[in-house]
């Protein structure tokens, strides 16, 4: 009888169990406010298993802050969170029937609210030992714009006319994509960085004093650009419509499906945009006992950018502890460009000699797919410790092709094709020591080879052939690996002083193939990189921080090719095979300090390069005729004949060589004065000096160049909450041994207003509303002097629209899986 009793309870039992965990139920609830009682839209609520806390299912409020969510009969904890307020949680809750939780209020929190609301309103910055993070909010001049637009309201950072981003004045910046090079970049970066949306930013990491973790490529430093990505659960996304004058329209949108344990994420965009520009250089030849004579060029540029790209992905949660992400990123643009080139020669009184007209239709097809699959780890639900494993490929392709036309017929052809392959290996470690310390080790593998197949074909008359030209025509083939090791500690004494000591091991090697000659160059380096921050709390809101470290800038394809570029008849960049790599050692010390409403950041830095790169203008032995469209030198037997019949220009030869040092040292700051929520006034300052010393066949180089420039950024909210930017640029003049660049000065307007709850936006913008941006200088040896303008792009309108759907306008921090996060200390 006894057993038969206890039979019929367990028999209870498992059946009420099985019928528990095949039954599901309701789970109904509203979230408010607390005080105001206002629903909370999009409000998430999270149920985790109470057992071992995985996350089962979730969901989110909507409109009238309710929700209805179904899940399995069980035990849970119940967590209901909402950006900038203090989350309620429900702990072991037994869910065995259909339940109303009520109405759950929820109280704002005041210290993540005030932080919310500047990020939101403009760009901030967030001090780290070994960077700073610009967090890139509500910035109206850049609203329908590119990722160019954003780098060059980024304090520290530049993006000159022809767009190309220094950092703090040098322009050998290493730029990646969430902590890794990136197929959103591709072969030419400059031209992507134009395409990319503004919108697709969440923030920009400059990282002036890189820790050991990082690549020790860029003497200037790393730009680290991470990109959106929601963690909300449920589908959520955004979408931004933009058009404008000259003639630019463009879509891009962002979407994320976020169930359980997997993130379903994509970011695409498709750009068209007209970009007329100018330019004229005005030359006089010294001709050495002879009379001066003077050749003027005028050249217009129409340009047509138009492409798209698409970044895909998924992240699987596994657990609570580890996640898997998967990702797939395709850019397709083809790009048209017709330069309209007037050349003409006057004798030492200016009378015209001849006019020639050159016109230069060019055709870009370029494509990049990369794949990349990541794994992370983190122990003990400790997000400090973890293993990182990242595994990409990427392949590339870029066609350029140039019919020439001169004198009213097609006399030369160029074709360029690059194909570029690309393979990351890269493991981290980390291992916390203690309450503050932490421990890291890693490696990382980056293998790059890219072949150039670069043809020129020439003819005299409309009724020849064209020929191809062996002296200019070759095949090369550029290959790099990379093999990195390194280890950092980093940890805390008492409570304000932070250390973080590295070292980083990189062994190169480089192979010139130059497949047309048969010529083969091997070089191999083993360079050792260490580095130091430091960091010292006065305050909560002040500190110092010093950094060091050694970096290497090393010789790209284009800086090695030895056969010449055809982007002009007399003026040829020319690469340098026996260029080496130059290494650098620099110090930076920062100081951080806010005053209520006010917040100064600044640093002074000083860097030493050896064998660093310099570009020189040389004369050479050559003479173009323009009008046989020939090059002739100056040893050919039919010489002086030629140099009777014809005027000859001389062809004046750029290439990079290694100097014996440059030391570069300035200073920076950002002021940032918020007296209310309306208004808010940024300025960023950077002065900095360079110093070149050397000597190159006999012609001495030595330059002092001390130049700066001022940002300035004023946002003030107008009646009807309509929003007003201005941002004011200035770039002071600057000199080198064989050059003199004028200042540039440009200023940008935008208003913006949010319609439908926030959950859209309208802004129009004017870039460069004086139509000022233009690089003048002054270039200037022992055999001529020139000076030239440049203006990439004219003024420029634009209009956007963006509509936001199941996604706040004040976006949450990002968690883990986006790249590029260090080792970090409080204040």
């Amino acid at each position: 009888m006894k057993r038969l009793f206890l039979y019929t309870i367990c028999f209870s039992i498992l059946s009420t169990t099985l019928a528990f965990a095949q039954k599901e139920v309701k789970v109904e609830g509203k979230v408010i406010e607390e005080g105001s009682n206002i629903p909370l839209e999009y409000a998430t609520i999270t149920f985790k298993n109470a057992t071992d806390n995985t996350v089962v299912t979730g969901g989110i409020t909507d409109t009238e802050g309710k929700f209805s969510i179904t899940v399995p009969a069980g035990n849970y904890n119940i967590a209901v969170e909402y950006i900038s307020y203090k989350s309620k949680t429900y702990d072991n809750k037994a869910i065995t029937d259909n339940i109303n939780l009520g109405t759950v209020s929820l109280a704002l929190d005041i210290e993540s609210l005030e932080e919310v609301e500047i990020i939101a309103e403009t760009t901030t910055v967030d001090i780290r030992l070994d960077k700073k993070i610009y967090n890139v909010g509500k910035d109206l001049t850049v609203r329908g714009g590119t990722v160019s637009d954003v780098l060059d309201n980024v304090p520290s950072v530049s993006v000159d006319v022809e767009g190309n981003v220094a950092l703090r004045g040098n322009g050998d910046v290493r730029i990646l994509i969430n902590g890794k090079p990136s197929g959103l970049v591709g072969l030419n970066s400059t031209d992507a960085l134009r395409q990319l949306p503004a919108e697709a930013i969440e923030r920009v990491e400059v990282i002036t004093s890189p820790s050991a973790r990082y690549d020790a490529e860029g003497s200037a430093g790393i730009l680290n650009i991470i990109l959106r990505r929601s963690k909300l659960q449920g589908l959520n996304g955004a979408i931004t419509i933009n058009g404008g004058y000259p003639l630019q329209a463009g879509v891009s949108g962002n979407i994320n499906y976020r169930t359980g344990d997997v993130n379903i994420f994509n970011t695409t965009n498709y750009n068209y945009r007209e970009a007329p520009g100018n330019s004229l250089t005005e030359t006089e030849f010294f001709n050495g006992d002879d009379p001066s004579t003077f050749l003027f060029e005028d050249r217009e540029f129409d340009r047509t950018r138009k492409g798209y790209s698409t970044n895909t992905g998924i992240e699987w949660y596994v657990n609570e502890s580890s996640s898997i992400t998967a990702t797939l990123v395709y850019r397709d643009s083809d790009n048209e460009s017709d330069a309209f080139n007037r050349t003409r020669e006057f004798d030492s009184d200016f009378n015209l000699l001849d006019t020639t007209i050159r016109r230069d239709p060019e055709l870009e097809d370029d494509r990049t797919v990369q794949y990349s699959l990541s794994y992370d780890k983190q122990f003990n639900e400790n997000s400090q410790h973890k293993f990182t494993f990242d595994f990409q490929y990427e392949d590339s392709n870029e066609l350029e092709r140039s019919l020439i036309n001169q004198n009213n017929f097609d006399v030369e052809n160029v074709v360029t094709d690059e194909n570029q392959t690309r393979m990351l290996l890269q493991a981290d470690y980390v291992q916390p020591i203690n309450e503050t310390g932490q421990f890291e080790i890693g490696y990382r593998g980056e293998f790059f080879d890219l072949l150039t197949d670069y043809l020129v074909e020439f003819r005299l008359n409309p009724e020849d052939p064209f020929e191809v030209n062996t002296n200019l025509s070759n095949v090369l083939d550029f290959t790099q690996q990379v093999n990195a090791f390194y280890t950092q500690y980093g940890n805390k004494i008492g409570e304000r002083f932070s250390y973080l000591l590295g070292l980083r091991y990189e062994g190169t090697r480089i192979t010139i193939n130059q497949i047309t000659s048969g010529d083969f160059d091997k070089k191999d380096y083993h360079q050792l990189f260490p580095t130091v921050n430091l960091a010292f709390e006065l305050s909560e809101d002040e500190n110092i921080t010093l950094g060091y470290n050694r970096r290497v800038r090393r010789p790209r394809s284009r800086f090695i090719n030895p056969f010449p570029s055809r982007s002009s008849a007399t003026n040829l960049f020319q690469g340098n095979p026996d260029l080496d790599p130059s290494t650098s050692s620099a110090f930076d010390l920062g100081y951080f300090k806010k005053m209520g409403k006010l917040t100064f950041n600044g640093s002074v830095y000083f860097q030493r390069a050896k064998e660093a790169f310099n570009f020189v203008a040389l004369e050479t032995d050559n003479f173009y005729i323009f009008e046989t469209n020939q090059t002739v030198n100056i040893n050919d037997p039919d010489f002086d004949q030629l140099n009777e019949d014809f005027d000859l220009v001389p062809v004046i030869q750029r290439t990079p060589i290694n100097l014996a040092t440059n030391d570069r040292f300035g200073a920076e700051f950002t002021l940032t004065y918020r007296p209310n929520k309306k208004w808010n006034l940024n300025g960023n300052f950077n002065l900095f000096n360079s110093s070149t010393r050397g000597d190159f066949e006999g012609q001495n180089f030595d330059a002092d160049n001390l130049s700066w420039f001022v940002r300035l950024n004023n946002k003030y909210t107008l009646p009807g909450e309509i929003d007003w930017q201005t941002r004011l640029f200035y770039r002071g003049p600057s000199e080198t041994a064989q050059s003199r660049n004028q200042g540039i000065f440009s200023m940008d307007l935008a208003f913006s207003k949010d319609l439908f709850k926030d959950k859209a936006s309208i802004a129009f913008n004017v870039r460069d509303v004086f139509n000022s941006r233009k690089r003048r200088s002054d270039n200037f040896t022992n055999t001529f002097e020139s000076y030239s303008e440049f203006q990439w792009r004219v003024r420029s309108f634009n209009l956007a629209f963006t509509y936001r759907f199941n996604q706040q306008k004040k976006r949450e921090r990002d968690g883990r899986g986006n790249g590029g996060e260090d080792f970090e200390f409080e204040g």
